[in-house]
């Protein structure tokens, strides 16, 4: 009898193995070596899809971009420009928050990755449409990107330890109530997100009224 194949090597498998392995065990896990024996392949078998490990990295960063949802942006969609952000932002950091160990790479802008850069294209070209000057258009993305991304880099309420004597009030006399914040991490954490967003978007929203004012 025959023996089954294996599944031919792609790109996106590479991806999908990198991405499970960032997933699981951060950045530092990933190597050549190591991804080679995750899909049952030869080391120098990945060199035909990517020549560096910075080069797969930077693939599973874009394909995280990918997950996030633009349809907002579409003209034909009718959210106004500020429903779109909020909408937008909400998508983004869900995605990121679904992949956190990626997070850095990311952080450091799209750089060339496709689908990163779609991104950048439709929230600058959205905002441009909506009567924003190209240059607060380019700084409303920028704005956003350092909210949202360092919105999944950590967790604040995560950042509390559940132990009561850690924070003695005669050290700490507001703190009382710190080693509670752990355990409701995730309902903190997005209500910290919501509140920071919601004040971004008034604060532009104040602006935008003067740019509609001298226009």
């Amino acid at each position: 009898m025959a023996r089954p194949r294996k599944p031919l090597l792609s790109t996106d498998r590479i991806v999908t193995a990198a991405r499970s392995l960032v997933d699981a065990e951060g950045l530092a896990a990933v190597s050549t070596r190591r991804l080679a024996a995750e899909l049952g392949v030869s080391g120098p078998s990945l060199y035909n899809h990517f020549r560096t490990k910075d080069q797969i990295l930077e693939a599973v960063a874009d394909s995280v971009s990918a997950q996030v949802d633009l349809s907002m942006f579409d003209p034909a969609d009718g959210r106004d420009w500020r429903t779109a952000l909020h909408d937008w932002a909400t998508s983004y950091r869900a995605a990121l928050l679904d992949h956190p160990n990626i997070v850095p790479v990311l952080a450091q802008g799209p750089g060339r990755r496709p689908a990163g850069l779609r991104l950048a294209d439709a929230v600058f070209g959205s905002m441009v449409d909506a009567g924003w000057p190209p240059a607060q258009a380019t700084s409303i993305g920028a704005l956003m990107r350092y909210f949202v991304t360092g919105s999944a880099l950590g967790s604040f309420a995560g950042g509390f330890v559940d132990d009561e004597t850690a924070y003695d009030p005669a050290d700490y006399p507001h703190l009382g109530q710190a080693h509670l914040l752990a355990d409701r991490q995730e309902l903190i954490d997005e209500r910290a997100f919501e509140t920071g967003l919601r004040a971004l978007l008034d604060g532009l929203t104040l602006q935008y009224e003067q740019v509609a004012a001298v226009r």
